[in-house]
């Protein structure tokens, strides 16, 4: 998808800086494109210099709802139009609770914070339950699951890789034997996609289950 929206409007971007790296924009446009038809609720963690906001405002709905937090109080500075900033942090609980009340549930979620890997666990945990029912939770820059300085290491148990690999199972809990129980992110989990430093979850109501056999009669 290399000839995206999004890879031309970010080469082309002659306004506020956005950082990202290349190859997230065929991830983006694979998980978004779904959204751009009608009006949706997007929430990026982590505003930076507002880039990334004005991207997504020009990239979907023109009736969406755009919101970035960031804990520093200057990036109140990239509010406008359709554009909404709060100044919190990613691992406060009442913060996060305010956030939902005035704008949730969210269609979109993306972890572009802190990059800690005790925060973005939090912070998914905190969060996932108020995506809408068919949404997309997206993590940025997972490679610091690898870096002590944010709390990671390879096959630290409490790694944020780590820690999103046992969803897996949890993906898979109708199947598993014994005491592992089927949660509410079994019942409304689609589907979850790794990629080089981002992970995606997908949500979509999840029913029974049916292992049917079909014949085709001669």
């Amino acid at each position: 998808m290399e000839n995206g929206f999004l890879h031309r409007y970010f080469l082309n971007n002659g306004d506020k800086m956005i950082h990202k790296w290349f190859h997230y924009f065929d991830i983006y446009e694979h998980h978004f494109d779904r959204f751009r038809d009608r009006p949706v609720n997007i929430l990026e963690i982590g505003v930076f210099k507002g880039g990334s906001l004005q991207m997504w405002k020009d990239y979907f709905h023109k009736d969406s709802t755009i919101v970035g937090i960031d804990i520093n109080p200057k990036c109140k500075a990239h509010e406008q139009d359709g554009i909404h900033v709060r100044i919190g942090s990613q691992v406060d609980e009442e913060f996060l609770a305010d956030v939902i009340i005035e704008f949730g549930p969210f269609d979109i979620i993306i972890d572009d914070g802190s990059h800690e890997n005790p925060h973005v666990i939090k912070t998914f945990d905190l969060m996932y339950p108020h995506i809408s029912n068919t949404g997309v939770y997206l993590i940025e820059d997972m490679h610091t699951s690898y870096w002590p300085k944010y709390g990671g290491g390879l096959l630290k148990p409490d790694s944020m890789i780590e820690h999103f690999k046992s969803k897996i199972d949890e993906l898979n809990a109708v199947h598993i034997s014994g005491d592992f129980k089927v949660t509410d992110f079994t019942r409304t989990t689609s589907s979850i996609t790794f990629y080089d430093s981002v992970a995606v979850f997908e949500k979509r109501p999840q029913g029974q289950r049916h292992s049917i056999k079909t014949r085709q009669m001669p």
